[in-house]
C-alpha cells in the first residue's frame, strides 16, 4: 500500500469524542503515515484541536499534524500555537488561509498561506514539516487558473514540503494540475486528497460550497440507487477506490483520505484497494 494518511476534526462532545475514537481504532489498522486534525476558525474550537491532537497521540499512538490557519489570527498568537504543537511533539503543520470567522472583521496579521508558511519557517525554522492546500480543479475564489498556480507556487517557495488537494473525482484534473506546477518548478509532493462517499447528498452540498466537481456519469449513477443507502455506499466505494487506483498508478506519491470522524467508507475503499 502507499503512504495514506486521514483527516479528522475536533469533537465538541461525549458522543462525538466515542465516535472519533471509534473510527481511529478501526483506521489506525492501515498504518497511517500521520493524520491531520482540522482547526477551528476564530478559536471557537482551539482548545478542541489542541486537546485532539494530544488524544490521538497519547491514546492512539499516531503522527499527528495539526492544521493552522492565519485567517484571524495575530503573529503572536500563531507563535505560541507553534510553540505548543512544538512542545507536544508534532512535526508536521497544515498550513492554510483558512476561511475569516464569521463576525470578525479583521483578517488577522496575514492575509495569504504563503505568508504563514514563511512565518512558521521564520519562527520555528526547519522543525516542522509543512504541508499546503492545493486545488487541482482551481480554488473558487481564485481570478483565474494561472493565477491559482502561481499562488501554490509562492506556498512553495516560502518553505512547503508538500501539498493536500482538495478533494476530486477527475484524475486528468490531479495530473494536469501537477503537470502545470511542474513547468513552474514545483518539485515537492503533491497528495491527492480523497473524499469517500457515504452520504451523497451530503457530498453534494458540500461539494457546492467548495467547487469541488461531481462528474456527470457518477451523479446518474448515485440518482439510480434513490434511497437505497447500501447500494450507494457500494457504488461510492468501487468509484472511490477506481480513482485511487488512476491516481496511484499515474504517480501520485499517496492518498489523504477526508474522514468526516468516521471509518466505513475510507475502510471499504481500502479494502478494495488491498485486494487488487
Amino acid at each position: 500500500m502507499p503512504a495514506i494518511s486521514f483527516e479528522f476534526f475536533p469533537p465538541k462532545t461525549d458522543e462525538q469524542r466515542e465516535q472519533l475514537d471509534a473510527a481511529v481504532g478501526r483506521l489506525k489498522a492501515h498504518a497511517p503515515e500521520y493524520v491531520s486534525v482540522t482547526f477551528g476558525a476564530g478559536g471557537s474550537t482551539l482548545s478542541y484541536t489542541d486537546d485532539t491532537v494530544k488524544r490521538l497521540r497519547a491514546n492512539h499512538g499516531l503522527s499527528v499534524a495539526p492544521h493552522l490557519s492565519c485567517m484571524g489570527g495575530t503573529r503572536a498568537e500563531i507563535a505560541a500555537l507553534l510553540d505548543t504543537y512544538k512542545t507536544t511533539g508534532c512535526r508536521r503543520i497544515v498550513a492554510l488561509r483558512g476561511d475569516l470567522p464569521s463576525g470578525m472583521a479583521s483578517p488577522g496579521d496575514f492575509r495569504y498561506a504563503s505568508e504563514l508558511v514563511a512565518f512558521i519557517r521564520e519562527h520555528s525554522g526547519d522543525h516542522f514539516h509543512i504541508e499546503v492546500a492545493a486545488y487541482p480543479e482551481t480554488h473558487p475564489q481564485a481570478d483565474n487558473a494561472l493565477a491559482d498556480l502561481r499562488h501554490f507556487k509562492a506556498k512553495v517557495d516560502a518553505g512547503a514540503n508538500g501539498a493536500i488537494t482538495q478533494y476530486f473525482f477527475n484524475p486528468d484534473a490531479y495530473f494536469r494540475f501537477v503537470d502545470d506546477v511542474a513547468k513552474l518548478g514545483v518539485r515537492v509532493p503533491i497528495v491527492p486528497g480523497i473524499m469517500p462517499i457515504a452520504n451523497f447528498s451530503q457530498l453534494r452540498r458540500f461539494s457546492e460550497q467548495c467547487g469541488a466537481e461531481i462528474p456527470r456519469w457518477i451523479v446518474k449513477r448515485m440518482q439510480a440507487h434513490g434511497d437505497d443507502a447500501a447500494a450507494v455506499r457500494e457504488l461510492g466505494a468501487d468509484v472511490v477506490a477506481d480513482l485511487c487506483r488512476r491516481l496511484l498508478e499515474g504517480g501520485a506519491p499517496g492518498l489523504h483520505f477526508y474522514t468526516i470522524n468516521r471509518a466505513r467508507a475510507t475502510t471499504s475503499v481500502l479494502e478494495r484497494l488491498a485486494t487488487r
